[in-house]
Parts: structure tokens; sequence; C-alpha cells
């Protein structure tokens, strides 16, 4: 089996770490998030930034919820000190939901930031990553830049990870596995009592990351609770989505104590990136249950609306278990994407280069309804 907490015995810990460090802080996440585009050209800011209905990173419309909006507001006031007791008081609840402990949780700037700080870790060792085709790719260039080759598995023909033939890929220089369910941009979802059985027999070779942003918009439970016994299991969560904290940068990881020493050796200060506002706000967040219900209704609601409408159109699309749609273009006689940026809407997005899929977060009842006018005029 792949050891990932012996793996740090064969380096100079502190070099490696300073590279790490200094790699992840400039390589320029947000370029590939945006698939080398330019952040500012994809979401232009300006005066009229306000008036443009912005559905491209899959962001809550609905957020922050009011209890978290309180807590923050007062968290200003003690924003002079180190917010030590809040962050543990914030992991042991987080612990406590998946039926672990605060020893069980790595808090970070949003999970972007411990996906990467994970891709590191990985790659202490050269090899390569397996992960599907399209995903969710932030933590590429880290992985990369550190030795890693990323070996991409296309995804069956209804856009769903094709578990086996990841599985199949795996050698032995494979030393992470990365998985997004529901799954980033195609919004299909694994059952998790089949994706459970895969990532068991996946980490018996190396580290299997499990992003989990988007689960609370499906009724597949979370596999947090599978790191308690396994140290190559590493579950990355956020309050960027159903909680509505996406600019608050509020993420974590759950995985075994040790497995969380080893990442921890890979951030400057372990546990301190997280503002005492925004540590205040998910907490506050996690508590607020009538917002994160309102939040899955809503966007329950507007994405069977959306399916039915495209149904309609005859455009195909996948079954979206997620806060987005996936949808095929090549139907359109017009260029959706400068249509919507004409129309003053941004979110038409590529994630399957030179293909006609692309994807779309959800929106409100009245954004998305401005959008399908959009598409219907295509």
């Amino acid at each position: 089996m792949y050891k990932m907490h012996n793996i740090m015995g064969k380096l100079d810990r502190r070099n490696w770490l300073r590279q790490s460090t200094l790699a992840i802080a400039g390589l320029g996440f947000g370029s590939s998030l945006s698939y080398g585009r330019n952040r500012e050209q994809f979401f232009p800011l300006g005066e009229d930034a306000n008036e443009l209905i912005r559905i491209g990173s899959n962001e809550n419309p609905y957020g922050p919820s009011p209890m978290a909006k309180e807590a923050m507001i007062k968290a200003i006031e003690t924003s002079n000190r180190y917010p030590w007791q809040t962050t543990t008081a914030l992991r042991e609840k987080i612990g406590g939901l998946f039926g672990l402990s605060a020893e069980n949780v790595l808090m970070g700037a949003g999970s972007s930031e411990l996906l990467g700080v994970a891709a590191a870790f990985a790659s202490s060792e050269t090899g390569n990553a397996v992960a599907a085709y399209p995903t969710f790719k932030l933590w590429f260039k880290a992985a990369e830049h550190f030795g890693l080759t990323i070996k991409s598995i296309p995804c069956t023909a209804d856009k769903k990870h094709n578990l086996q033939a990841m599985l199949d890929a795996m050698d032995d220089a494979t030393r992470m596995v990365y998985i997004v369910n529901p799954h980033n941009p195609t919004g299909t979802i694994i059952p998790a009592a089949e994706l459970k059985g895969f990532v068991e027999k996946m980490s018996q070779k190396c580290m299997v990351l499990l992003d989990e942003a988007y689960t609370e918009y499906s009724d597949e439970p979370s596999l947090g609770n599978m790191v308690a016994g396994n140290k190559n299991i590493v579950v990355a969560k956020t309050f960027s989505k159903i909680h509505g904290l996406a600019g608050a940068r509020a993420g974590y990881v759950l995985a075994h104590p040790d497995t969380i020493a080893g990442l921890s050796n890979f951030m400057p200060w372990a546990n301190a990136g997280t503002s005492a506002v925004s540590l205040a706000g998910a907490m506050a967040s996690l508590d607020d249950h009538d917002f994160t219900k309102m939040t899955r209704s809503k966007t329950d609601a507007v994405r069977m609306m959306l399916h039915s409408e495209m149904q309609k159109l005859g455009l195909p699309h996948t079954q979206s278990s997620a806060s987005f749609i996936y949808y095929d273009t090549s139907g359109l006689k017009k260029n959706l994407a400068e249509t919507c940026t004409n129309a003053g809407i941004q979110g038409v997005r590529t994630f399957e280069e030179g293909t006609p899929w692309r994807r779309t977060s959800i929106g409100t009842m009245a954004e998305m309804e401005k959008f399908l006018n959009t598409l219907k005029s295509c």
C-alpha cells in the first residue's frame, strides 16, 4: 500500500515547504479555473457590474444566510485578535457532523486552497494523478509543477465518471486519484454506495481526493466518515456553495489525523488561512438550516424548470444533481456565449475544448428565465 504518511521523510521538509508555498501562491490558480482566460476578461468588473447576471462560478445567488451575516458583522469587532477559539470550535463542530473530531479537520481559504495543498502533498514522490475529463482542474498546475503527470480519463457517454477506467489507469506511479461528486462541470452523480467501493479499492494504492463541493445539492450522503480509518482518503468540502460564502473563502478537508498532519506541513500556518469574520459566518451558517433548505428547494425548482425547457427545445443535457447545468449547444444557430454577453449575462463556459458542451450556473428563477429567453433567441 502507498503510505502517504511516510512520504515526507524522503524530502528536505523545510525546503519542500518553502517551494510548495511559493508555488501555490504564484501559480495563478485563477487562470486555471478560467482555462487560460484572464479572470477580469471573463468576469469584467466596472460601473455596471452589479447589473450583470453572473451565472458562471456556481455561486449561491441567495447567500450569505441571515445568521451568517449577523455573525460576520459581530466578528468585525474582534478581528484585532487571532480567532484560535473560533477556529477550534468550528473544527470540532464540523468533525461532529461526520462522527469525527477536530483532529480530522483542516481549515483553508476555501476548498480550492486545500485542493492545491493536497496535490502538492501527493506529489512528494513524482508520478501521476488520475482524474476525469472534463473535470474541475484548479489543482492541476500545482500538481504538474511538482512532478505529477495528469492522466485524464474521458467520462462516459452520459458524462459520468468512468470509475472502472480510472481504476484500470492506475499504476505503481499513481500518487492521487481525484473525484468530484456531484461532478463539476457535468452535474452527474455517482451513488454513494457505488463510489464507496471504488474509493476503498483506489485508496489501497494511493491517495483519493474526493471533492464534495456540491454534495448538499444532491440526495447522496457524504463519504466524509470514511477518513476515520483510512489514511489515504481526503474529502474536500466548502462553504462557498450552498452556504453562500464564496467571497468569504472558507473551506476544509476531512482526513485521518496523521494525514492532516502531513497536509499541514504544506501550509505556512495550518488552520490560520480563514479570517475571524469568515469563521464566524461559517459557524453560524452551519446552524442556519432554514437558509440551506431554502437554497436547496429553490435550486431544485429552477433546475427542474431548466431541464423541462431544454427538453422542449430538444437541447441535449445531463440530469444535474448540482447548482449548475451542462448542455449541448450544437443545435443553436448563434453563438450562445456572445449572445448572452450582449444581453448582460455571464456564465456560458467551456470545459471540453472543441465541443459544443457548455456549463451554466443556476441563479434565481428570474435570472434563469432571462437566460432561457436568450437561449431561445439563438
